[in-house]
């Protein structure tokens, strides 16, 4: 009889450590360096950090709750979730009829916002045990208030909600949005968020790069330097432009209306996706995901976007926005780049009002780390 422990990999820098108890029985443990695993990763479950009256959201709270429960309802049948929140109470009233209840999990705490992506820990693993990696938020450059959340993850550890070794990297500004790792060494960024002077002014973009590759353990960076979306608050973040699908492959928003004020700067950074290659020297297979139609609130174009979903376990959830036929192209997409997933639609445009979409609230985290 075998057992097999940990996740397999082609990386040279893993060991197997073989143990044995007798001729009918050995267990093999895969041994792995420290590494920024991809959000494919085997998963525990997701975060989300649910909106209340002292948000930004109290204008239209109803609406964007009936948003957040869907996206909780569709975790909920499928890995564990975890609900941040100051009204536990209120929240399991919300949800009760329709989430499935035995896989949700709260964690009382004050919160500023809902954006989990950005506040939640950055989970790495070192031979199979996670290091919940809490930096500084800080409201995409000072833009937007952000003390309480940024107590939620050492609040989330101490509470036991999150199970792992807690490693305080307060003094460095980072948001989950603004990086994608392929699990193997590649970090995919831009240059627009992570050299913006009100995140870490006083590093350069070499310091920067040192202080990711010895963070994370990575081998390369890929550094895009264009792209953006009209409306977008958090100067490019790359989950919602570009994002690994697997270790050779990229989805990426693609613009082919040469009027929208968006065709350059998105056509340049399609240019910039051809020439980066994978660590085996290869060029990245290319999926493009397609163009949101313009949509605005009080005269003022949003960013949405397909390039903000979610990869689970078992299923990806992507956001739609009532676009039929680019909602529809969108998932055949996300279909190609993961075809052994469930692709689920899900309608954000309550999100977006607030200039975020699906990924932008959720925070997946590894095997073992929420219980």
């Amino acid at each position: 009889m075998g057992i097999m422990v940990g996740l397999p990999s082609p990386s040279g820098s893993e060991k197997d450590l073989q143990l044995n108890f007798g001729k009918n029985m050995t267990v093999q443990v895969e041994m792995r360096a420290p590494h920024l695993p991809a959000e494919w990763h085997t998963q525990s479950g997701i975060q989300l950090t649910w909106p209340h009256a002292g948000t930004d959201w109290a204008y239209m709270l109803t609406e964007v709750q009936e948003c957040f429960i869907n996206i909780a309802r569709e975790i909920a049948e499928r890995e564990l979730l975890l609900i941040v929140t100051p009204e536990p109470e209120a929240v399991r009233e919300q949800i009760a009829s329709s989430v499935n209840m035995d896989n949700v999990r709260f964690l009382e705490c004050e919160t500023n916002d809902t954006w989990a992506r950005d506040h939640g820990a950055i989970t790495m693993i070192d031979n199979g045990t996670p290091s919940l990696l809490d930096f500084t938020f800080n409201g995409w450059g000072l833009k937007f208030a952000s003390n309480l959340d940024n107590r939620i993850t050492r609040h989330a550890v101490e509470a036991e909600v999150l199970k792992g070794h807690y490693v305080n990297r307060l003094g460095f500004v980072l948001e989950g949005g603004s990086i994608e790792s392929d699990g193997m060494g590649v970090l995919l960024t831009t240059s627009e968020c992570l050299l913006s002077p009100n995140r870490n002014g006083q590093l350069n973009q070499v310091e920067i790069e040192e202080y990711l590759k010895s963070t994370f353990h990575l081998q390369k960076i890929l550094w895009l330097d264009h792209g953006y979306l009209a409306g977008d608050d958090t100067d490019s973040h790359i989950d919602t432009l570009a994002r690994f699908c697997s270790t050779n492959t990229i989805a990426y928003v693609k613009c082919d209306d040469k009027e929208d004020e968006h065709y350059e700067a998105l056509h340049a950074m399609e240019e910039q996706l051809k020439t980066f290659r994978t660590l085996a020297g290869e060029p990245y297979r290319l999926l493009a995901l397609p163009m949101v139609d313009k949509i605005e609130e009080n005269c003022e174009r949003l960013p949405a976007t397909y390039a903000n979903f979610l990869i689970m376990n078992d299923a990806v959830l992507y956001p739609t926005y009532n676009q039929p036929a680019n909602d529809r192209k969108a998932g055949e997409v996300l279909q190609q780049a993961f075809p052994k997933h469930e692709i689920v639609g899900i309608d954000c445009r309550a999100l977006i009002k607030q200039h975020g979409s699906l990924h932008c609230v959720t925070m997946q985290y590894p095997q073992g780390v929420i219980k």
